[in-house]
């Protein structure tokens, strides 16, 4: 009560000063709005996989360290692919289409984590691990750059400093919320019984998984054009101007 009672405070006091410390008026900005609110839900349930993924290789399934170090490399080396083509996927289908599909996407590949056990195959494994690296790499570039979209050039370092500093408290939050689901789920049960933590696992990768998917109603506010001046280059302009003017017609002939 009393953090959101001086988070109320100083709302209030950015009304009433010329050069507040931190500009909320930015949030009024759809394209900010969207990415910094629903990059901060979506980072809730990916924030948990860099502590649980581990804990699951080493704790559930008794694999050496360095095994549980190497399964991770999988959604590194899909992260780094990912880059080569983000820029093409962002121009041709858009922000919306991408952030409101791709959520889904990295919900989905959560959720498969919940279906590996003591016996699964490594090269099993691998799999959901690539895939969460590409998508979770399309994610990212997605929001962190949708949030400069339409953000004025005086107004960059303010977007800024909000954007990153909303990014560094969702992953955070993310690993304790994790943590917590599991811890709940594990209740009194030992934690050197592997079957116990495995099944805490299960649940906790399925509750980030559903929250992510719901993450994705976020980005539905987004319009057609929303982001075209950073993924179109010079054309963004124009075609974010068609589309405000195409919805606009359709409201007029409604």
């Amino acid at each position: 009560m009393v953090s959101l009672s001086l988070l109320g405070a100083y709302a209030w006091h950015a009304t009433q000063v010329p050069f507040p410390l931190l500009k909320l008026a930015l949030f009024k900005v759809r394209t900010f709005r969207v990415s910094v609110v629903g990059g901060f839900i979506t980072r809730l349930g990916i924030g948990g996989l860099p502590f649980l993924l581990p804990l699951m290789y080493q704790v559930g399934m008794g694999m050496p360290a360095w095994q549980s170090g190497l399964l991770m490399m999988p959604a590194a080396l899909g992260a780094m692919g990912m880059k080569l083509v983000a820029g093409r996927l962002l121009k041709q289908f858009g922000y919306r289409h991408v952030l409101t599909i791709n959520t889904v996407r990295i919900g989905i590949t959560i959720g498969l984590f919940s279906l590996v056990d003591i016996g699964t195959p490594v090269w099993v494994i691998v799999l959901p691990g690539l895939a969460q690296g590409l998508f979770k790499s399309l994610q990212f570039s997605s929001i962190n750059t949708m949030a400069y979209a339409d953000v004025d050039a005086a107004d960059s370092s303010m977007a800024s400093t909000i954007a990153s500093s909303m990014q560094q408290m969702s992953m955070s939050f993310g690993l304790a919320f994790g943590t917590l689901v599991v811890g709940w789920c594990l209740g009194d049960m030992a934690q050197s019984d592997r079957i116990a933590v495995m099944h805490a696992l299960d649940h906790a990768f399925l509750t980030m998984a559903g929250l992510t998917v719901l993450s994705s109603l976020t980005f539905w506010s987004l319009q057609p054009g929303d982001g075209a001046s950073v993924s179109q280059g010079e054309d963004g302009p124009r075609l974010r101007q068609a589309a405000a003017d195409k919805a606009e017609g359709g409201a007029l002939a409604v």
